[in-house]
Parts: structure tokens; sequence; C-alpha cells
């Protein structure tokens, strides 16, 4: 099979067309031809080598962590799925590689694919979608009636996080700039600041939860927006000593965490908050919820741009230039010549 791999770890290592053998398949696992894959920050901040404190791999590796296709074929203990199943899903962080024809993944972290859209528009979930799913009923519990703030509405993640949001009932501002004023809105904000123009921190006070996907200076300014006892998740920001606790990472970690992170645990007692940093974790469960919130049209992907196969390094440029609005998917099918 063809699949796009990087040898080493750097922020200008480009991906490479590599000629490997199809995944084996354990007895719980679905072989599934993959249709398409769609592009995340976590791709380059793998590639980048900014995670290996969580996440170490091994090289010639291959990227990619969400995608869409057809199951081929399904492991001896496998209850769940059958060949030509169409399905979704984003594979356990120790068996990435959707940037290829072919994956071998676990049955619990797929489901069937929404029947009310393409295989294409499929592959943009996954990640985005498990990754707010969890931010909003894991860890900041979000009530109808409560205010969030998400940052960068217009992104990959916010497009989707205003969506599932506005579901579950709750009042939405959110930072885009002009270009994305227009669509943020057609998702449902209910407020919407040019960061351009505007500073955040300064129009908005009293919310319950912030959901950050920008890290830096903008998840410190986000402290101030909360009111006494809300919640900060943020994907871009640093782990803390609670994440590793929480995930058992062990007292070197600990300690690294706590020291990385201590201005956010500054801020965290000083404006009385809480702040989480989020991995999201495969599940097929929740993906089915999403697929039915789809369905349902509750949820619609966004896609900016599709790159074929062969274009995977030129859509990984695009998204980190920041100006993607929406999701960036990389086609498969139509299918390469595969060899096993």
């Amino acid at each position: 099979m063809r699949a796009m791999i990087i040898e080493r770890y750097g922020k200008d290592v480009a991906l490479q067309e590599l000629e490997m053998v199809k995944p084996e398949l354990g007895e719980q696992d679905l072989l599934v031809r993959i249709h398409a894959a769609s592009i995340n920050p976590i791709d380059f901040k793998i590639r980048d080598g900014k995670v290996k404190m969580l996440l170490s791999y091994k090289m010639p590796l291959v990227l990619g962590n969400d995608f869409s296709g057809t199951v081929e074929q399904v492991g001896s203990k496998v209850t769940k799925f059958q060949p030509g199943d169409k399905v979704f899903g984003r594979p356990r962080k120790s068996r990435i590689g959707t940037f290829a024809e072919y994956i071998s993944v676990h049955e619990e972290d797929v489901a069937i694919a929404p029947n009310n859209i393409s295989l294409v528009e499929s592959a943009s979930l996954p990640l985005v979608g498990l990754t707010t799913w969890q931010a909003f009923h894991k860890v900041i519990h979000l009530k109808e009636g409560q205010k969030i703030l998400i940052h960068a509405g217009a992104g990959g993640v916010g497009t989707f996080a205003i969506q599932l949001a506005k579901e579950m009932g709750a009042y939405v501002a959110t930072t885009a700039s002009e270009k994305g004023y227009d669509l943020v809105k057609s998702l449902g904000a209910d407020e919407i600041i040019n960061y351009k123009e505007q500073e955040f921190e300064k129009v908005l006070k009293g919310y319950d939860a912030v959901f950050d996907t920008l890290g830096g200076v903008s998840l410190e300014k986000s402290f101030q927006v909360l009111k006494p006892g809300g919640k900060i998740v943020s994907v871009s920001a640093v782990p803390n000593k609670a994440f590793a606790e929480e995930n058992n990472l062990g007292f070197f970690k600990k300690v690294i965490f706590s020291i990385v992170s201590s201005k956010l645990t500054k801020l965290e007692k000083q404006h009385n908050v809480h702040y989480h940093f989020l991995f999201m974790k495969p599940s097929g469960e929740q993906l089915s919820k999403i697929a039915d919130l789809v369905e349902k049209e509750e949820i619609v992907p966004v896609i900016d741009k599709v790159y074929p196969f062969k274009h995977a390094q030129k859509a990984i440029e695009y998204v980190e230039t920041g100006r993607a609005k929406g999701k960036v998917v990389i086609k498969v099918e139509p299918p390469l010549i595969a060899k096993d």
C-alpha cells in the first residue's frame, strides 16, 4: 500500500510517499480501506517532535489521526462491524497512520459514518468532534443557558464547537476575523469578537467556560473572561500536574508539567477558576452520538479544501498558515495502484 511518512522529527521535514505492507489485523481489529483523512494540528505537532513527552513513535512514521473508509476485513472477535460497512474513526494514539490506503483499527475506535453526508465530509469529523464532545460533556459539563467563549470559531475545531455548543443550548461568543464573520454567524455564534480590532478580555465578562484552541497569550487573557468557578479547557497549551496525575504519568512528568504550567496555575488561583488540559481519547460510542447529530442536521461539516493524496504535504502546509476556514481533507480515493 502507499503511505505518507516522515523519517525523523523536525519542522522542516516533508512527507514522503512510501510503499509499505498492509497493516496486520488483530482479533478485535478492522482493516479499513481509507477513503479520506483530515489534517489536524496534532499532525504537525507530532512531526515537529513537540509531543514527544506524551507520545513516542518509531520511524518511519505514517502520519494522520482520523479517517473515513470502507471495512474490508474484520478480526475473529469483531462483533460490531462487517465487510462493506462505511465507517469513520480516530485510531488510538499508539496506532495512528491515516495518511495511507489502509489502516488496522480497533473496533472500539470507529463508528458507522453518517448516512446523509459523503465520506470526505465524514473524514473531517472524528478528531475535532471527539475533542469538542469530551471538552463540553466530560470536562465543562456545559448546560443550557450557560455562556461559553470558543476561540478561533472559523477554524477546524471552532466550526464544530460552535454548533455543538448551540445544540446543547449555550450562549456562544467566539473570536474571528472579518473573513470568518459570516461563517461563524451562520453556525450560530451569538457574539463575535473581531480579534484584529477588539480585545476579547475587555468585552466579555462573567462567562461560565472558555474552550481554548490557541494557547499562549490568548489563553492567559481568557482567565479574565470567566466568573469565579468557571472552567477553561485547552487543547493547545501545556499539560499541568493534574493532567499528569489523572493519566498516571509518573513523578518525573508531574514535576516537569508543574513547572511548565506554573503561570497557568497562578492565573487559576488568582481568578478562582479551573484549568484543564485535554488530550482527547478515541471513542466509537461518542462518534456514534456525533453521527446521530449530523444525521439530524444539528451538526454540518465545514470543509475549506480537499487535496488529492499526492498533495498531502501541501495540505499540511496550508493548515499551518492558520488561514483555513473549517477542515482540510486529503482524499485517498479513487484507489491508488495498491501493492501488498
